[in-house]
């Protein structure tokens, strides 16, 4: 199997800017000087702990601890192989691969072949919908409101009804029965195989890099026995549940105005972004869940401006069922959850092409908190006709209200909730009281019975001043000369994991003078020490300019010093304790001037 070149994969890493690729899937921040902040993808968080930096080139959360490369960031945030995570990356940056095997220089990974069957696949069915048989198609988009100008944006194509039109294209291109069958076009059989897709209008699925990792297929045709929307299947690129379609088109509309519309279809989201509301998506033939939320999150990352994330569900009984299930993961969102349902039950494709653009975005503006419209839920479930049913309404309702951490929202909702079920304020109050009584006693059982994370570095813990030079060391290692970098590591370092670090550092100190300083090491070194290493290197400095990090710097390395002399003249008296000095006398004055050195250098950098 071809290999690519091990020069070529340093290279790449050496080229690619880790900033701007980790940037391109969450939302990042100048921190200190050189070092951007984001919500970590990893682990579900509110304040961001993640850290990139691009000199060294690192990734550290020092939240749950996960950290890395470029390389090893692209196989964790798309479950990918390191192979594909390198010819993922070579994509990005426009850089050329080499492969070691003769002639397979023209090779790709599977993943990357996959992708490019998906986009000969899309160019086959869009160039299909304006063929004859493409009518049927193209009617049914006009039925809805969507004209040819609207099939080209979203790239919607047809499948011919016929069995074998794109396996016949794509074996044309190079491609196998058996590609095909894997990336979800095709069905095998004894004569050969079939196209899965026939007779429909598709909608090619994209990342948030708009490569085409499979299709959505309504059906057309009365004697199409199938479903009436087949997807891709789960395959090698495609994970519906980890896909929001549209998410390519509203990428940065969703950073710019910190909102997502979510709807339930692909035609609702051709009608919201053609009304001129960008920030619509929906999910994949799949209930939205926690995968969306980390995607979502990513992009909205972490500001002051308040972020929105906007549900659009039918009113029917299976639209209240999504919005429960999506309430009971309400507070996994980095933004304020609401809810817009479009007037007489539309939904926003029918909406749009009954009463225009601007109903979709009245719609929107008429939204509702997801707490008022559960709360509203639970209470419909009684009557309200006697005491004992507004007592057990309010009942129902009070957790709800509890979970809300603004206290003058809370009590606003307090008061809403009191007016809707007939009681008293302070009845209401004393019920939703009792359930953050519960709900507090409940975290407090949980947060006992959960075990602490580990720190990276561990014990014996080391000094304040330790862990500052070391962040130093890693981050601006031409502060140090390799002379004073000897002395601070033979008069002591109290913890191990440090030890072992400077003495990798000084048995190459030409590597120091190197970009690369900080990967050298991480070569270097086994799993344990590669967290520390990152952790270090990723450490926010308490400096904003790059003047101001010399000044740092320099102070650290005085600090350093200091300490280092401290020790020296420790380790010099109690050797000169060790001495008879009328037997020694030379060696005795030989200790007394290097004492009167020491303190000369330590004069020196107390200036």
């Amino acid at each position: 199997m071809a290999r690519v070149r091990q020069s070529d994969i340093e290279e790449l890493k050496d080229r690619a800017d880790i900033v701007e690729v980790i940037g391109s899937y969450i939302a990042l921040k100048p921190a200190s000087s050189g070092s951007f902040k984001g919500l970590c993808p990893f682990h579900g968080e509110k304040t961001p702990s993640f850290n990139v930096r691009a000199n060294p080139a690192f990734y550290h959360c020092f939240g749950c601890g996960v950290g890395g490369d470029v390389y090893k960031f692209l196989q964790e945030i798309e479950s990918i192989s390191f192979a594909d995570a390198v010819e993922r990356l070579a994509e990005k940056t426009g850089f050329q691969l080499t492969y070691e095997e003769s002639g397979a220089g023209e090779e790709k990974s599977n993943r990357s072949r996959l992708l490019n069957i998906n986009q000969e696949a899309a160019s086959f069915y869009s160039a299909q919908l304006a063929s004859e048989e493409g009518a049927a198609a193209r009617d049914f988009l006009v039925g809805r409101g969507f004209n040819a100008e609207s099939a080209r944006q979203f790239g919607i194509g047809y499948a011919p009804k016929g069995w074998q039109n794109l396996i016949e294209h794509l074996r044309g291109k190079g491609y196998t029965l058996d590609e095909l069958v894997l990336v979800g076009l095709a069905m095998p059989s004894d004569k050969g195989g079939y196209d899965r897709f026939r007779g429909r209008v598709l909608w090619p699925i994209r990342d948030a890099n708009s490569q085409v990792l499979g299709f959505g297929a309504r059906k057309l045709y009365d004697d199409d026995e199938g479903p009436k929307y087949l997807n891709t299947p789960e395959t090698p690129v495609y994970h519906k549940a980890s896909v929001l379609y549209g998410l390519d088109l509203a990428r940065k509309a969703i950073a710019k105005n910190r909102q997502v519309v979510v709807v339930e279809g692909y035609t609702d989201v051709m009608a919201c972004h053609l009304a001129g509301e960008m920030t619509a998506v929906a999910t994949c033939g799949t209930a939205f869940g926690e995968e969306h939320i980390k995607i979502i999150n990513r992009l909205l990352g972490q500001s002051s401006d308040p972020a929105e994330v906007i549900f659009t569900f039918d009113p029917d009984a299976a639209g209240q069922k999504a919005a429960l299930r999506v309430y009971g993961d309400s507070s996994k969102f980095n933004a304020l959850t609401f809810v817009a349902a479009g007037p007489d039950g539309l939904d926003p494709a029918d909406l749009r092409q009954q009463r225009g653009d601007a109903a979709i975005s009245t719609m929107l503006e008429q939204k509702k908190p997801l707490f008022e419209f559960v709360i509203r839920h639970r209470i419909s479930q009684f009557s309200l006709q006697d005491l004992d049913s507004r007592v057990a309404a309010a009942r129902a309702a009070a957790p709800v209200v509890a979970e809300i951490q603004d206290p003058a929202l809370r009590s606003g909702y307090i008061r809403q909730l009191a007016e809707w079920v007939s009681l008293e304020v302070s009845e209401v109050s004393a019920l939703v009281g009792g359930s953050r009584t519960s709900q507090v006693v409940e975290r407090v059982a949980q947060m006992r019975t959960s075990p602490a994370p580990d720190p990276v570095i561990s014990a014996p813990a080391m000094t304040r001043l330790e862990r500052e030079t070391m962040q130093v060391f890693l981050q601006q290692p031409a502060a140090f000369t390799v002379e004073q970098l000897r002395r601070i590591y033979a008069s002591g370092l109290l913890n191990a994991q440090l030890r072992r670090l400077m003495a990798i550092a000084l048995e190459a100190p030409d590597a120091m003078a190197e970009p690369g300083f900080a990967n050298f090491l991480v070569s270097q070194s086994d799993a344990e020490l590669q967290g520390v290493i990152r952790e270090l290197a990723l450490a926010e400095l308490p400096v904003t300019s790059a003047a101001d990090l010399q000044r740092y710097s320099a102070g650290i390395v005085n600090a350093a010093m200091l300490q280092t002399l401290a020790r020296e003249k420790a380790d010099l008296l109690a050797a000169l304790k060790r001495i008879d000095p009328v037997a020694n006398e030379a060696e005795v004055l030989a200790v007394q001037r290097q004492l009167v050195e020491l303190e000369n250098e330590r004069r020196l950098l107390m200036r």
